[in-house]
């Protein structure tokens, strides 16, 4: 499973990326803009609050398995999160804590 979830990190910065570098090259970095684009209508609002949910959700996780399993810690997951997305931080932190299993068998 671990190349199985560094695969799907690196889909999960690429993919967006793409979207967030063609945006960037149409509108310059233009923050305001990118931020009212993502609640431009319901669809978008949508999938954007789902996204800040599941984002928020995650984090929690990533506290509450690193106080009780010695799992990785997850500063560097959320600095993944706010900066390139949760389609790569999530599959980047199991791809972590697949390995420190793997260290402490």
């Amino acid at each position: 499973m671990r190349k199985i979830y560094l695969i799907l990190a690196v889909i999960g910065a690429v993919v967006p990326y793409a979207f967030f570098i063609d945006f960037f090259q149409s509108n310059g970095v233009d923050l305001p803009a990118f931020m009212v684009g993502l609640f431009a209508n319901g669809a978008a609002g949508g999938f954007s609050a789902d996204l800040l949910i599941s984002s928020f959700v995650f984090w929690i996780l990533m506290f509450t398995q690193a106080r009780k399993h010695d799992g990785p810690s997850p500063y560097l997951f959320i600095a993944l999160n706010l900066t390139i997305g949760l389609s790569c931080a999530l599959p980047a932190y199991l791809y972590a804590r697949e390995r420190a299993f793997e260290r402490s068998r």
